[in-house]
């Protein structure tokens, strides 16, 4: 019944259809060459699902996914391959690659370690230095761009934060470490206003976000008063160090260490820093937490001996490191030195809040030269009532302990032109009684 012609017509356009659907198959080496990752990455998966064998399809399933920059998905297909026995050895650094980018940088080295000899990455990373970093800045090709952001922010961390201002802030929405580097940088130069706009908005999910989150809160709340603050700080340190991953590291033990100090719970500071200051014998802002927790609980002696291991000249004229070593010096029998200190101290620091510590540890302890002096520079500064009257009883404190033979007589010669420096009327009565006392004893005045 088929028209003859009609049968011919048929056959002729179906083989048209074959050979025209024989020449549009593409080739997988087609879309490679001309760098189309994704047509690439659909031919793969249509002929994965369709059954059709491919040599290597899993590898470069996840070789074009890593140059789309799903590097999740490269992460998933070189992690199968890994699970196989005839895997080959290369693909652990493929998978160390995909979750490097997924910044997931201790599990990347791990596997990379698996990838190559141990040997080839220690020669490595000791060949590595900061003028080859910069011969990789000059590579142009646009696909290396993140790998320069990275190299830049890099370079800054590597010279102590020289050009943070300039390199770090334009990367902190590509780098997320770029935004802690610039936090860290702001409290190093003690813009801690600056530091806490960085990172108050900062939902920490890290242990280094959570510590960092918490020296910043510490910081600002000592510098405007802040308990709200302190007490911020205070719970990060303690999610950190009471953390399992986290308490018997270094950081955590730190952390819980800041968490006590916060607290004023110096004998559990110093239980935490105990265990630690084999490690930071030489660290000045170790020492200086260390020697602060050893003076709180009364022990001066081991305290003064720490504070004056600190070198850093930032700490040393800082008003609490100079107001905790000269109380250590006044408890230590040490009052001259700590006089000294306040006669050395500069401008910028709180000459009157020292020499009110100085006054009234040194009558405390019944060191009352030291305490006459101080409450004579007082009164010269503040006509306040309270430093004559502390003035007054140190004065009777050295005329008493020259009565007893425990000051040098001598010693009188100094008090009397302090006490006449003081308008008070008691003033005559006292020189009185000294004078005559002197007189009796030949005592040139």
């Amino acid at each position: 019944m088929k028209p003859a012609v009609g049968g011919e017509a048929s056959t002729s356009s179906n083989e048209k259809k074959r050979k025209n659907k024989t020449k549009k198959i593409p080739r997988l080496e087609d879309y490679l060459n001309q760098r189309d990752y994704l047509g690439a990455l659909t031919l793969l998966e249509f002929q994965r699902n369709g059954g059709v064998s491919v040599e290597h399809a899993d590898l470069w399933i996840g070789f074009c996914a890593f140059h789309l920059g799903d590097h999740k998905r490269a992460m998933e297909e070189y992690r199968a391959l890994t699970l196989r026995p005839e895997c080959p050895v290369e693909v652990w650094v493929y998978l160390g690659c995909s979750l490097f980018f997924l910044g997931l940088y201790k599990e990347a080295e791990e596997a990379a370690l698996k990838g190559l000899p141990s040997h080839t990455i220690h020669t490595v990373l000791k060949e590595v230095s900061h003028t080859e970093l910069k011969n990789l800045m000059d590579i142009s090709s646009s696909s290396f761009q993140f790998a320069k952001e990275l190299i830049q922010h890099n370079l800054v961390v590597f010279r102590g934060g020289e050009g943070a201002l300039q390199v770090l802030p334009p990367l902190i929405d590509v780098i997320s470490e770029a935004r802690l580097n610039l936090v860290i940088y702001y409290l190093r130069q003690d813009d801690i206003q600056e530091a806490y706009k960085l990172i108050k908005d900062l939902e920490p999910t890290t242990p280094q976000e959570y510590i960092l989150k918490g020296v910043v809160n510490a910081a600002l709340g000592q510098d405007i008063g802040s308990r709200d603050h302190l007490k911020i700080a205070q719970q990060f340190f303690q999610l950190v160090g009471g953390s399992a991953s986290e308490c018997d590291t270094m950081p955590g033990r730190q952390c819980m260490a800041s968490c006590f100090f916060l607290l004023k719970q110096f004998e559990d500071v110093l239980i935490y820093l105990n265990s630690l200051k084999s490690y930071f014998y030489n660290d000045d802002t170790f020492n200086f937490n260390y020697a602060q927790a050893k003076a709180a609980l009364g022990n001066y002696r081991e305290a003064e001996e720490v504070f004056l291991l600190i070198q850093n000249e930032k700490i040393k004229n800082d008003y609490v490191y100079l107001s905790w070593l000269a109380r250590c010096y006044i408890m230590n029998q040490k009052a001259r030195q700590a006089w000294e200190l306040y006669l050395r101290l500069e401008t910028s620091s709180d000459p009157f809040s020292l020499l009110q510590l100085i006054a009234n540890d040194c009558y405390k302890m019944g060191q009352f030269y030291y305490a006459t002096k101080a409450f004579d520079a007082l009164e010269r500064l503040d006509q306040n009532p309270e430093y004559w009257e502390g003035k007054r009883g140190a004065c009777v404190g050295i005329f008493q302990l020259i009565l007893a033979g425990q000051e040098s007589r001598e010693t009188l010669k100094e008090v009397l032109p302090m006490l006449r420096s003081t308008g008070n009327p008691q003033v005559e009565y006292m020189i009185r009684i000294m004078k005559k006392w002197a007189k009796d004893n030949r005592v040139a005045l």
